[in-house]
């Protein structure tokens, strides 16, 4: 099997000038480069460059895949947009080593990383064309506040065993209970346990961004009118998307403060376990539905089949002739209808206690059909001999 790596990059904030398209050319004569992207994959290969330095300077948001079951995904955003209570809280979270954060010239470059250890990483994976734009919405949540996809690089490093068993969970954001497509697909890319995601949702409060957005009128009048002008001048010049991460933000924070979450007291052990259970009951139940299932399609399967004899009952002399019939089509699908039905006729005789009768009948027709071979070896298979 040949290697296979993917990577895309995405601009979100600013498109790539035709300088910096020109040196990512010089990386790669392949690759698909946009203003907002830069695309491509190999086969015994690597990119001739360190992600790590591209989406320092150029990207927001970057995704690589091989097909030995390695996952990463990049973000990178302005340390301005990410204050106080982000901030503050971002290393509580990045344990491990399969997440990191940085740096980089004002911003904040944050690292996720998931290896498939077992190696049964799934054929979905195995292209990563449109994945990075399912995922990237995630960027301008964490933006405007919301800590969700930082509390995933928690349960990812969990999830992993990188965290001691003792160790007490972060400040749990809400919303875990009601995840954004990208978040879901976040998960999904990382690996992320969805039963350990649910155990983790009990401990969440509801996602209130609906209040966030009642609140933001109220906030936005206790803004200096600099502050306002300053504003609505960034947003004229293209700065629309880090202007409203920003004012969601500070809303988030001036109107509930509670929203950067709670301290549940649970353990990464107490996580794991109730992960477990949480799986092994949800394993259970899906084994006893499927018993049920398979229980009533058989007792279904018995009662089509005794409605069949019963109808079949009454017309014995119009099947004999089917058979007849059948057999004188000299097809095999023909000759196995026909070997079929006669082994229906017998259930019937055996339940009528004319079995004599039709064996008497079978006979018959074995000697009226003895030169068709392919059919007489059906019936002795059948037992009819």
């Amino acid at each position: 099997m040949s290697e296979y790596q993917y990577y895309e990059f995405a601009a979100i904030d600013r498109p790539l000038s035709v300088d910096e398209q020109a040196g990512l050319r010089a990386i790669s004569t392949r690759a698909q480069i946009t203003p907002t992207s830069f695309v491509n994959h190999y086969e015994w290969r690597d990119l001739k460059a360190d992600p790590r330095r591209l989406v320092e300077h150029h990207f927001d948001a970057f995704l690589y895949l091989a097909n030995w079951g390695t996952h990463r995904l990049m973000f990178r955003l302005p340390a301005e947009v990410l204050r106080a209570s982000v901030t503050a809280g971002v290393g509580q979270y990045l344990v491990g080593d399969c997440s990191t954060a940085w740096t980089a010239d004002g911003f904040v470059v944050i690292d996720l990383l998931a290896e498939d250890e077992d190696g049964e990483y799934d054929a979905e994976w195995l292209d990563g064309s449109g994945l990075l734009a399912s995922i990237v919405p995630v960027r301008a949540e964490l933006m405007a506040g919301d800590l969700r996809l930082l509390y995933f690089a928690w349960l990812l490093a969990v999830q992993n065993h990188e965290v001691e068993e003792d160790a007490v969970e972060p400040l749990v954001p809400p919303g875990l209970g009601q995840l954004s497509a990208a978040l879901s697909a976040v998960a999904g890319f990382l690996r992320i346990d969805p039963d350990l995601v649910a155990v983790a949702a009990e401990c969440s409060a509801p996602l209130n961004a609906a209040d966030t957005l009642a609140e933001l009128p109220g906030w936005l009048t206790q803004l200096p009118a600099e502050n306002k002008d300053d504003l609505l001048l960034r947003v004229a010049r293209g700065d629309g998307v880090r202007v409203r991460a920003e004012l969601l933000a500070g809303c988030r924070r001036a109107a509930a403060p509670i929203e950067t979450g709670d301290v549940s007291g649970r353990s990464a052990a107490d996580l794991l376990t109730a992960s477990r259970w949480r799986r092994e009951d949800r394993q259970r139940a899906a084994a006893e539905h499927a018993q049920r299932r398979a229980e009533e399609r058989r007792r279904a399967a018995e009662l089509a089949r005794e409605n069949h004899l019963s109808e079949l009952a009454g017309r014995q002399d119009q099947a004999w002739r089917e058979v007849v019939e059948l057999v004188e089509r000299r097809t095999a699908a023909d000759y196995d209808a026909a070997a079929g039905l006669l082994h229906e006729l017998a259930e019937v005789c055996r339940r009528e206690g004319t079995s004599e009768a039709f064996a008497v009948r079978a006979q018959q027709l074995r000697r009226e059909q003895r030169r068709k071979i392919s059919f007489i070896q059906r019936l002795d298979r059948l037992g009819m001999v």
